[in-house]
């Protein structure tokens, strides 16, 4: 627990500092910023796997609560364009797994598994199944991500960009024994979802509960402020810490191609989100947020902080991250029996 303690007293005040000073996600850079500076000085931080998946439960738990009847049906008319988004991710990831391929010369396999914009987790147990480098593949998901989620959010603050997207929960209150029935629903679905291997089970499990019983006109309570601030700052705090001495020198090239690659995918992103959000009725902003290689987290984080379109954005991800995971094997087979594959 040493490890984590200190994590706690560099991630919080972190945290405070940069929500005092009104930075982006306060409470997820920070503690983010800090805690990987201290790692690669050698500061031997760590966030045990419980609390990293507390940080999911609470977000799943806080995005379910999003959707009430009128808000499931708008997001169900998107369905379209949640498709668009589908596809235009895994040619995104096919365009990040040439770059490694290309620029990086590691193996097939960990190019592509290391491209693919999925969940880190899903596409390291893939890649190991393939035959790739698992640890290239997650030091290339986390430096995508980390790159992200510190690149759109201060882009927003920096011109401005504050939403006001009509999406509110039902329940704006704290009620106590609504809270509590609905921690026990949803961790119960957590640890269901957990023993049945579904992916990233600890945040979509309690989403889904939260998400029915929120469509249903079952509202037991908001969650408390200081609750979601501690869900956070675990996020963040667990991002930094994969971050140790040697992560930069271990594989310096393949970084330096996730680096460049993933701001050219920013970009080209949003160019993609220009091109469909006027017909698709969403808002630019919003749709930047939903079409971007971020992780679903740390996107809905984003959106939530700033009030653009936290469904949406929500349902864009979740969509992305299951067709994923389970499309990307077959997509891998396939490519392999392309001539010039290998090269």
């Amino acid at each position: 627990m040493i490890p984590f303690l200190k994590a706690l007293l560099v991630a919080v005040p972190a945290g405070a500092l940069f929500s005092a000073v009104k930075a982006p996600l306060p409470w997820t850079i920070g503690p983010l910023l800090a805690c990987a500076a201290v790692n690669v000085a050698g500061g031997r931080l760590a966030t045990p796997v419980p609390m990293r998946l507390f940080g999911l439960w609470m977000l799943g738990t806080v995005l379910g609560l999003y959707f009430s009847p009128s808000v499931v049906e708008r997001v169900a008319s998107c369905w379209p364009w949640i498709l668009m988004g589908v596809a235009w991710s895994m040619i995104l990831g096919l365009g990040f797994s040439w770059a490694l391929r290309r620029f990086a010369k590691v193996s097939r396999p960990t190019a592509f598994f290391g491209g693919a914009i999925g969940g880190a987790s899903e596409m390291a147990m893939q890649g190991e199944r393939a035959g790739g480098r698992v640890d290239l593949i997650a030091a290339a998901h986390s430096m995508r991500i980390v790159l992200v989620v510190l690149t759109l959010p201060s882009i927003y603050r920096l011109i401005g960009l504050h939403g006001s997207d009509a999406y509110q929960q039902p329940m704006q209150t704290v009620d106590g024994s609504g809270l509590l029935m609905l921690v026990v629903l949803t961790v119960a679905a957590a640890l269901l979802a957990h023993r049945m291997k579904l992916p990233n089970a600890f945040m979509l499990g309690p989403m889904a509960v939260a998400l029915g019983l929120t469509a249903s006109g079952h509202s037991l309570s908001a969650m408390p402020s200081w609750l979601i601030i501690a869900g956070q700052v675990t996020i963040g705090a667990s991002l930094g810490c994969r971050f140790s001495p040697g992560f930069f020198s271990g594989a310096p090239r393949l970084l330096a191609v996730v680096a460049m690659s993933t701001l050219l995918g920013i970009g080209l992103s949003a160019l993609f989100a220009l091109l469909i959000a006027k017909p698709a009725g969403i808002p630019l902003a919003t749709m930047v947020l939903a079409t971007s290689p971020g992780g679903i987290a740390e996107m809905a984080l984003t959106a939530k902080t700033l009030q653009l379109g936290v469904p949406v954005v929500t349902a864009f991800h979740i969509t992305r991250m299951a067709s994923t995971v389970l499309l990307l094997g077959g997509v891998y087979r396939l490519l392999g029996h392309l001539r010039g594959w290998d090269e």
